[in-house]
């Protein structure tokens, strides 16, 4: 274990996360994968290792900060990306059963072939809209936790997301800054898609300081069916 991953495993620790061998050696490797993958497509922005391990890793963890990962079974990530935060929680909590959505091909061959290069069973990875694979059984109302992180505003998020958490499930947003503001032009959406704000937590990332919430939305029934509305509606028109 070298420095970074020393500083990475103690903050994770003092929030009661603490990783194996094996799982330290998955999170390299992904570094890995993700550094490679980029010179041919882009993933991301951020790729100096230490970067890479405390505003993709780190911060990709801190949702279990918020939410008991040992009470849920399965998690759908929404708009993954390069399989953030669902990857690194799924490392970190192996007995997750992770789903990623996400509507680019490329990244989704990208995270099969993460999948493959770190030994993640129990993990799927769909090509697709949200507003398609939201109507599909097996998906619908079906996941414990879904989450995503840094896709769009919470009025349309909710559209997005909420149509995937059974009823009494919870649907996180990882938000940057301070979103009161989504937050309030997010009423009309949460009523028709049948979500309730349950709490909004508000930190900063110990290593640069920077503003960091996530909102937790709880399914109080199963969502009417007309939602989520066609491709690319949420986002034109979105519930407000």
């Amino acid at each position: 274990m070298d420095d970074i991953q020393r500083r990475f495993t103690d903050r994770l620790k003092k929030h009661g996360i603490e990783l194996d061998g094996r799982q330290l050696e998955q999170f390299e490797t992904y570094y890995k994968l993700l550094v490679e993958w980029n010179e041919k497509m882009n993933l991301t922005g951020i790729t100096e290792r230490e970067q890479v391990y405390e505003k993709h890793f780190y911060d990709s963890l801190t949702l279990a900060f918020y939410v008991d990962m040992k009470k849920v079974g399965n998690l759908a990530d929404i708009g993954s990306g390069a399989g953030f935060p669902g990857v690194p929680l799924k490392i970190a909590f192996p007995h997750l059963r992770l789903c990623i959505i996400d509507s680019l091909n490329k990244r989704i061959n990208f995270l099969k072939a993460v999948a493959e290069g770190l030994g993640l069973e129990g993990a799927e990875f769909l090509h697709g809209r949200a507003e398609e694979w939201g109507h599909k059984r097996g998906y619908r109302d079906s996941f414990d936790l879904v989450t995503a992180r840094a896709v769009a505003r919470l009025a349309v998020l909710n559209e997005f997301c909420l149509p995937f958490v059974k009823p009494e499930g919870v649907f996180a947003a990882m938000k940057g800054t301070d979103p009161a503001e989504e937050i309030a032009e997010s009423q009309k959406s949460l009523r028709e898609l049948r979500g309730e704000i349950v709490g909004v937590e508000a930190f900063r990332l110990p290593f640069d300081d920077s503003d960091r919430h996530v909102v937790r939305v709880a399914k109080t029934a199963i969502t009417p069916y007309k939602y989520p509305r066609n491709p690319g509606l949420p986002l034109k028109k979105p519930l407000i």
